[in-house]
């Protein structure tokens, strides 16, 4: 260890090279500043120098120090731990800021440079020659600006964002390390008292020369910042009476004066001119370049008759052209009048400590764990600054709020225009800093476009938080939230709407003048009403657990069923038929109303739509009012939002009944399951955020075989990760420019090139587990599971294309010159089987007969990669059939389908030229023409609504289909499910048509009332010549339209659609004509004629009488 004078050496030359590098000036005075800075600290430490203590610059404590610290240059380690004690008082569970031994010295200053007073914003600096940090102090003086000072006790607070630098918190007044001078002058005083006459009078501004004002400061206004021009307002009183003036401050190097005045205290301020507001012509006082701000002292002040302040030398009046324009740009529409009477807010003081941060960006705190404070109304005290846990406030005049937002905890203190929030202490706690946006605060925006009163900027508050939990994962927090004028963020454009709903258009527009100067205070905190929330979006998890929720309030296995009904029926058949049913519910159906948001994504393992949030995913269902197929592959990775939908709740039960007459005794219920989706309409989908094109971003990534990486800090899981999301060639018509990370040279193999395919989908299978093998690499072929994939037939229309990034894409509606002259050998050489699985699968839900798609293979330049891909997973003896085709083509992962149009939509010459590519013309029959004894096709088409749905046992002689371990469904592998379909609604015309429960698992939305297009379905003859449908491994099915949404009771069983309303027979008009379903409550009076039917208990089919006498089904 070195001696005491060689350690106090090395100290000395670290102190030598600190004050050369961080506070020597341009004279190079390095002697003088050492010795100065030296004798300070011999000053604060007793006569010794802190040898333990190291000089830190401005710029490495911003650089080097990530944590919050605090220094104190005097105090013993006993000092330290009774400050720390203390500051546990108010959060024990909270850790006290860490102790440093380092040396600050520096400069104080406000901000301002050479030519930039436009940078000027009112706050505190300490700068020395490597950098500039603010800082907050709880006492300020003005004859410390640009002085040199040592801070002996300081606490350095770091961002969340720990990218960005923190903040000081001084703690103790600064020691100066220069003596500073004082100056004494005689000076004209005008007191409020003769001073507020010159407010009143006729007098022109412009003839008045400027005067001295002296008066008790009695309220200080905020700091307001507008078009980059800052200013406050304050307030004198005169010594002897009531009487207040209003003062303007707006010179930048004036700003200081905020963190100077003290309630109570008497200050004297020269250079005073006049002026007044052109909307309201209320008159103020204005300081100038030459105004001064000084303790009031009687010995130094003589007192200026106020006649005297009217004569002499006229001067120019400062204009109010910051004021003006704070008027202009917050043309706010005023909140509406409801008819309830509205409460009043109570005008309190209060002092408290903060204990959590609610939201900085909102401006809300909370106190002592019991109160929120709201500091949105009034700009936040310095960006927020030292309103950390911990720290304590004072609050004048603020408003008091209960309950103003029934789904809100806390009671608000407002504090608006004319309150004052002061900082009284700051936190001992190691807590960072969340600095408040300075643009792009949303919610702020929205409150000033608004003027929203406090109930309604609770619920926006809660429901921006709400949105950025859920999705600031998949887009990134800045790009869900931003806010331009011309191209709103995602949140902006989910608000809006709803505030425009609550808050109509008005004239009325926020008069912020009058509530700072008026006499009698108006603001937008004076009186409010308790609001219920109009509606809510919640998170996809909690929608689903709210439905299953409501899906078993009330139920009962016997609404189920009709007593009719239930007692004629078998342990086994009673059991069956309570195993599966269903629950609708609308958006109405919650209170509040439920809005459905989430970013539309598809699962590759299961092939389904799905909206996903952070929380979870739901299922979901999209259908066309126009009776199209859904097919927008451009939606993929959009955030959407849906008003109007359908939350469909499948309930599954295990039950033992042993007869119908038990089945209030919910003891026999052994097992309760649910599942849950939702449908809609396309048309009812409103795109909060577009998906971007995801091929240049392929281009640029040059890597074709995998789309897995994570983004924003999403998580990956079996959806689509958001660069998976559907690719979408943008800027077609550029120009043949390349990316700036794009090699020249189509050969390379990180070329931007890309390879797309036009084709024309001619028939597609439904989505099972097929014996379709995938050899692993390097390994023999083994048993592997069942394969789950969908195979297409298509037709190449034209040749592959070479595109370059960026590139015009063509007019897909060409054909791309397929050739199309009616030869019959076209067909077999254009057609392929395509066949999806793995990651591919999510193709399954978009790709339909009749539509024209493109294929696009990112980073690939080989023309040929449609036609050398030929080695699909399935057996030989299947590629040698006749019937199929002979290019048999594995889709890759990294493939991408774009729908382009509909063979529907093609010009006719380009439509024949297509009827002749596909040889025949896919014909769709109807009902009656399937049912018909002369028909005579076994794979049929058709659609139809479905009427009802019943569960029932498959038949003995029939193996299900499927592996016997496989999974999916809730539902027992030997049940089928009969779906009775008519051709119209009230049409006696019905078709049966029988689905396995493997099926099942890839197929929602089979529910009565909804119409669906049934394709390649099995058309079969009972032994008793009656015509039914099979749903096998070629079928597949389309929603055409959903269920009508005003169903009257959303429960209903799984074999039979909603029942019909009750009404009279006496409510019927006798001229009303077409009379819809409806059940009628009548007395019997006579019976025509009865009919009695037998019906098999397993399968519900009416008994007939046969030829011998016998009974036949």
């Amino acid at each position: 260890m070195a001696a005491p004078g060689a350690a106090e050496q090395c100290w000395l030359r670290a102190a030598r090279d600190f004050v050369r590098r961080a506070l020597a000036g341009p004279d190079g005075q390095e002697a003088e500043a050492l010795e100065a800075v030296l004798r300070c600290l011999r000053s604060a430490g007793g006569g010794a120098l802190p040898l333990g203590y190291s000089f830190i610059s401005i710029s490495d404590l911003q650089h080097q120090q990530h944590i919050p610290c605090c220094s104190h240059l005097s105090w013993s380690t006993k000092e330290f731990k009774e400050w720390s004690h203390q500051g546990q008082g108010a959060l024990p569970v909270q850790h006290t800021l860490p102790r440093t031994y380092l040396i600050l010295v520096g400069y104080l200053a406000d901000g301002r440079q050479e030519n930039k007073e436009k940078l000027v914003d009112g706050c505190l600096y300490v700068k020395d020659n490597t950098g500039i940090i603010p800082c907050e102090l709880l006492h300020f003086e003005l004859d410390w600006l640009d002085s040199l000072f040592v801070f002996p006790s300081w606490s350095y607070i770091p961002q969340t964002d720990q990218s960005a630098a923190g903040y000081l918190e001084i703690l103790v007044d600064p020691v100066p390390v220069n003596a500073p001078k004082e100056v004494l002058h005689s000076i004209p005083v005008a007191s409020p008292v003769p001073a507020e006459p010159l407010l009143t009078s006729r007098i022109p501004h412009k003839k008045r020369s400027k005067l001295t004002v002296a008066g008790e400061l009695t309220r200080l206004g905020p700091l307001l910042c507008v078009h980059h021009k800052t200013f406050f307002f304050l307030f004198l009183k005169c010594f002897a009476s009531a009487v207040c003036v209003p003062v303007l401050v707006q010179k930048p190097s004036q700003l200081l004066w905020h963190h100077v005045f003290q309630l109570g205290q008497r200050y004297t301020i020269t250079g005073l001119s006049m002026s007044s507001l052109k909307k309201s012509g209320q008159t103020m006082f204005i300081t100038s370049a030459s105004s001064c701000l000084l303790p009031y002292c009687a010995e130094q002040v003589r007192e200026q008759p106020p006649d005297s302040a009217s004569q002499g030398e006229s001067t120019q009046s400062s204009s109010l052209e910051t004021a003006e324009q704070l008027s202009c740009s917050l043309q706010l529409e005023a909140e509406e009048e409801r008819p309830r009477p509205a409460k009043e807010s109570k005008i309190i003081s209060y002092v408290g400590f903060v204990t959590k941060v609610l939201n900085v960006q909102a401006g809300l705190f909370l106190l002592d764990n019991q109160v929120c404070l709201c500091l949105a109304y009034q700009p936040l005290l310095n960006s927020a600054r030292g309103l950390r846990p911990g720290a304590c406030v004072e609050l004048i005049d603020v408003h008091l709020l209960q309950k103003p937002l029934a789904s809100f905890p806390f009671t608000v203190l407002g504090a608006c225009l004319n309150s004052m929030v002061v900082l009284k202490s700051f936190s001992r706690l190691s807590t960072r800093y969340e600095p408040l946006a300075s643009s792009g605060n949303l919610c702020l925006q929205l409150l000033f476009r608004f003027n929203l009163g406090m109930p309604l900027y609770l619920w926006l508050v809660s429901l921006l938080e709400t949105f950025e939990q859920r999705f600031s994962c998949f887009f990134g927090r800045r790009r869900l939230l931003s806010s331009m004028h011309q191209n709103p963020g995602a949140a902006e454009k989910f608000l809006v709407p709803l505030l425009q709903a609550m808050v109509p258009d008005r004239e009325e527009a926020r008069d912020i003048y009058n509530e700072i100067l008026s006499e009698i205070h108006q603001c937008p905190l004076q009186k409010y009403l308790t609001l219920n929330p109009p509606c809510q979006a919640p998170s996809l998890s909690a929608v689903c657990r709210v439905a299953e929720q409501k899906s078993w309030e009330g139920f009962s296995p016997s609404q189920l069923l009709s007593p009719l009904e239930a007692q004629h029926m078998g342990t086994q058949e009673l059991n069956r038929r309570l195993a599966w049913s269903y629950c609708t519910l609308s958006a109405e159906s919650f209170q509040p109303q439920l809005i459905l948001v989430g970013v539309l994504r598809v699962s590759s393992r299961s092939s389904s739509l799905q909206l996903q949030d952070k929380s979870s995913a739901l299922r979901c269902e999209i259908s066309r009012k126009d009776g199209s197929p859904f097919a927008q592959t451009a939606l993929i990775g959009s955030l959407v939002q849906v008003e109007n939908y359908q939350l469909v709740v499948e309930r599954f039960l295990k039950t033992d009944f042993p007869s119908w007459e038990h089945l209030e005794n919910l003891e026999h219920v052994r097992e309760k399951k649910t599942s849950v989706y939702v449908q809609f309409y396309l048309e009812d989908v409103q795109v909060l955020h577009a998906a971007e094109g995801q091929i240049q971003k392929g281009l640029r990534r040059g890597n074709s075989s995998s789309l897995r990486n994570k983004k924003d800090g999403g998580t990956t899981s079996e959806l689509e990760t958001p660069e998976a999301k559907m690719l979408k060639l943008e800027d077609p018509k550029a120009d043949t420019g390349r990316d700036e990370n794009c090699q020249g040279g189509q050969s390379s193999p990180r070329t931007t090139s890309c390879v797309s395919q036009l084709f024309l989908v001619t028939q597609k299978e439904g989505l099972m587990s097929r014996n379709y093998q995938l050899p692993a690499e390097g390994h023999k072929e083994e048993a592997q599971e069942l394969q789950c994939c969908f195979q297409a037939t298509v037709l190449w229309l034209g040749r592959p294309q070479l595109w370059s990034y960026p590139r015009e894409t063509g007019n897909p509606l060409e054909l791309e010159d397929t050739g199309c002259d009616g030869k019959e050998g076209v067909t077999q050489q254009e057609q392929a089987l395509l066949l999806f699985m793995g990651r591919s699968l999510r193709w399954f839900r978009f790709l339909h007969v009749d539509g024209l798609y493109r294929f696009t293979v990112p980073c690939c330049s080989d023309l040929e990669v449609f036609y050398k891909l030929c080695s699909p997973p399935v057996p030989a003896t299947f590629l040698s059939r006749p019937s199929c085709p002979p290019s048999c083509l594995l889709v890759e992962d990294s493939w991408h389908l774009e729908h382009e149009t509909w063979i529907s939509c093609l010009p006719e010459h380009q439509l024949t030229a297509l009827s002749v590519l596909r040889g025949m013309d896919q014909r769709t029959a109807s009902i009656p023409e399937v049912l018909s004894s002369s028909f005579t096709g076994s794979l049929v088409s058709f659609c139809g609504e479905i009427v009802e749905r019943t569960l029932c046992a498959s038949p003995k002689n029939e193996k299900p289909p499927g592996h016997p371990k496989q999974t999916g469904t809730l539902l027992s592998r030997d049940h089928s499910v009969k779906l009775s379909v008519s051709a119209a609604p009230g049409s006696p015309v019905v078709m049966d048509i029988y689905i396995t429960a493997t099926y099942l698992q890839h197929l929602r939305g089979l529910l009565p009332g909804a119409k669906i297009l049934f394709q390649n379905l099995e058309r079969k003859i009972s032994r008793f010549h009656n015509v039914y449908c099979t749903y096998i491994a070629s079928s597949c099915v389309n929603i055409l339209s959903l269920p009508a949404s005003h169903l009257p009771f959303p429960s209903s069983p799984a074999g039979e659609a909603s029942s019909p309303s009750l009404v009279f027979l006496s409510s019927l008009r006798p001229q009303l004509q077409n009379v819809a379903q409806a059940r009628i409550l009548c007395h019997l009076s006579c019976v025509l004629t009865v009919s009695l039917q037998w019906i098999c208990s397993l399968c519900s089919c009416i008994f007939k009488e046969g030829a011998g006498g016998g009974w036949n089904r």
